[in-house]
């Protein structure tokens, strides 16, 4: 159990990550949805509805109506007159994003009441109509529509309001699913009944202040009012009714003929935005004096509402600007008429979870079986597929995705992917280091061991002289020389296949062999026998050595030797005239021999002559001019040699082997043999 948590535990710490991440997603606090807004305004700043020609238009309270009729609130004559004017061009419906909460103190009639007047001291003023009777004549003459706010407090001038749209709703009962609120403020009832509609303008809190989504649908006070929007577009369409279509979850569509509005199970849809047109915006003095074409708000859905900075009506939007609060509802109901209202489906929520769980599972995978190199190209990968669903969602079905908590998953878990790995192969590295040192330390004392193997050559440097040098600690290469009667020497000269501490073991096996058999001066056919036939069953797999062995007698001069497998052996005489002796038998240790007979011998003398023998590491190791030295390049170390003795051959070979600049390509191992100073000999 505990090897299969070593082994796993990555993975249960990444998948308990996950999960925590996954839950706080499902939690949604403010910072989540915040992070969820980021990326809901860009599709929009990247993406704004690029619209020139507008169905709204928005009759603004403006510096220059203030200039002109004085600070806000204004005398009911003045947004009687501007009505008037207005409904004179047919336009489809006219809605007022102001409140008219009191009567009109400009107003004759409260004139009177104010200063405590008799009719025979004001004359005529007693016969002119009140402000606020005026105004409700020409709301009950138009398609008009006020304002109504959601509030958590009573309101002083409250009264019995009744919503002018009536709901029909199959599926289920809506006020199940809207947003509610215990109060409302409103306008007077004098004006409210008699005007078309009532739509509500109360947005949704916002963390961050930026007015992104709003409900179709609201209660006040158990009542159900649709948003200025809807109402506008119902009442410019001459419906009665509003249609609610719902399902287990809440609401799915809304609809007032013949647009059909999808939104989420609260009724809320998302705005999308169009850049802000100065043409959408005719000043209210202008209205007010006529100065307009007749042709701007025919058929047209017109807004009222303020822009002047001292009205305190400005919101931010995701496009990342300030606007007037009105302008959000004109754009509410383009979005309507021009289905471009943003949805945020249910299921949509689901597919990003799950979504967030593929990326992170397989970019935190993935970071654990490929290169660091590699897993940053998937990370960076999904980054951009991730972004890509987004905005093809955003573009294409007008869905809101969000792709910043995938994406807030994806590099958390890369992350944590590279961390782990990180640790993961430091470990690896760790333990590499203690085992190299560990290889290193024995190869040490395997080099160590091996040296002390190799025969004191000093003492036969008169007559024969060879030398080892390892590319690594522990070299594949071998060569002695017993002494085994005053006048007989067995010798050989060894590669053994690969390189390193097993070509080292495999090397030290054949000389076990070697002296054991040659101590007993058997004859050399029955020496190389037995080495062969103890390595076959030895049993080092895949391994063989090529060598030469050897008997001479210093006396006679006479050379008795076996090549095999091995380089061809040098002979060459006084007058350096070469000789080479190829190999006649397979390298040893691969088959196993059944007689002694299949080992086959020559014989030379050496009184004239030298006997040179070396491994393929001489014949194939650089010079420093990037060449091979072969076995031309050895007759010609020896053709330029003034003094030829067995020592000074295999010392210039390796001086010119051994230059020091570069790691020899494989072990060097060179032995030559020379009898020619036999009373020398006979002293050693």
């Amino acid at each position: 159990m505990k090897a299969l948590y070593s082994k796993y535990k990555n993975y249960l710490t990444f998948f308990v990550l996950l999960i925590f991440l996954i839950s706080i997603k499902i939690a949604n606090p403010s910072f989540v949805k915040s992070i969820s807004f980021l990326s809901f305004d860009l599709y929009q700043k990247i993406f704004p509805l690029n619209k020139s020609e507008t169905d709204v238009v928005i009759i603004d309270i403006d510096e220059k109506s203030l200039g002109k009729f004085g600070q806000f609130p204004w005398s009911r004559s003045v947004f009687a007159k501007i009505l008037e004017n207005v409904n004179k061009t047919n336009p489809k419906a006219i809605g007022f994003d102001v409140f008219f909460t009191e009567k009109d103190k400009q107003s004759p009639d409260e004139f009177l009441k104010a200063y405590n007047l008799i009719p025979t001291d004001v004359g005529e003023i007693q016969n002119l109509k009140g402000h606020d009777q005026l105004f409700k004549e020409k709301l009950e003459n138009s398609k008009s529509v006020t304002a109504v706010l959601g509030s958590n407090v009573p309101s002083h001038s409250n009264y019995d309001r009744k919503a002018k749209a009536r709901f029909l709703s199959k599926g289920g009962n809506p006020k199940n699913f809207t947003y509610s609120y215990p109060y409302s403020i409103g306008s007077l009832e004098m004006l409210e009944t008699s005007v078309k509609g009532l739509g509500s303008i109360s947005f949704l809190d916002q963390t961050d202040g930026i007015i992104r989504s709003l409900p179709l649908i609201v209660q006040f006070e158990k009542k159900m009012y649709p948003t200025m929007g809807l109402e506008m577009v119902r009442v410019g369409g001459n419906q009665k009714n509003l249609y609610v279509e719902m399902n287990e979850v809440g609401i799915t569509r809304i609809s007032s003929r013949p647009y059909k509005i999808l939104s989420d199970p609260n009724g809320i849809i998302w705005i999308k935005y169009k850049k802000s047109l100065k043409s959408q915006y005719i000043s209210a003095s202008s209205v007010y004096d006529g100065e307009f074409d007749e042709t701007r708000f025919k058929d047209k859905y017109v807004l009222i509402g303020a822009s002047a900075q001292g009205l305190f009506d400005l919101v931010k939007t995701p496009l990342g600007k300030t606007i007037p609060g009105v302008e959000v509802h004109a754009n509410v109901i383009e979005n309507i008429l021009d289905k471009t209202y943003l949805i945020r489906n249910p299921n949509t929520y689901v597919f990003e979870l799950f979504f967030s769980i593929l990326v992170g599972f397989m970019t935190f995978f993935l970071s654990q079986r490929i290169k660091p190199k590699y897993s940053l190209a998937v990370f960076f990968g999904s980054l951009i597929i991730t972004i890509a669903i987004g905005f093809s969602y955003f573009l294409f079905k007008s869905e809101l995705v969000d792709i910043s908590y995938p994406i807030f998953i994806l590099t958390i878990t890369f992350l944590t992917g590279l961390y782990f790995r990180f640790l993961e192969e430091n470990r690896i590295a760790l333990s590499n280091l203690q085992k190299e040192a560990k290889l290193l330390k024995e190869r040490e004392l395997a080099g160590g061991v091996q040296k002390s193997l190799f025969p004191n050559i000093e003492r036969f440097e008169n007559f024969i002289y060879a030398k080892n040098v390892p590319a690594r600690d522990v070299s594949g290469d071998y060569y002695d020389v017993v002494k085994v009667s005053p006048n007989e020497y067995f010798f050989t000269l060894a590669d053994v296949s690969g390189k390193g501490i097993k070509a080292g073991m495999y090397m030290a096996k054949a000389s076990s062999i070697f002296r054991t058999l040659s101590n007993l001066s058997y004859p050399l056919e029955k020496v190389v026998f037995g080495v062969n036939n103890e390595l076959v069953e030895a049993k080092f797999k895949g391994m063989f050595v090529t060598a030469v062995f050897g008997k001479f007698n210093i006396e006679t001069g006479e050379v008795n030797f076996v090549n095999a497998g091995h380089e061809s052996i040098m002979v060459f005489d006084r007058n350096k005239n070469f000789e080479f002796i190829k190999s006649e038998m397979p390298p040893i240790g691969i088959i196993k021999y059944f007689t002694e007979s299949m080992v086959k011998s020559k014989t030379i003398n050496l009184k004239d002559k030298t006997f040179v023998v070396y491994t393929d590491g001489v014949t194939e190791g650089y010079l420093q001019n990037g060449e091979e030295l072969g076995a031309e390049g050895v007759q010609k170390i020896i053709n330029d040699m003034s003094e030829v003795t067995p020592k000074t051959i295999v010392e210039a070979i390796e001086k010119e082997l051994n230059w020091g600049a570069e790691k020899l390509r494989d072990d060097i191992t060179c032995m030559a043999i020379n009898i020619k100073n036999t009373e020398l000999i006979k002293k050693k």
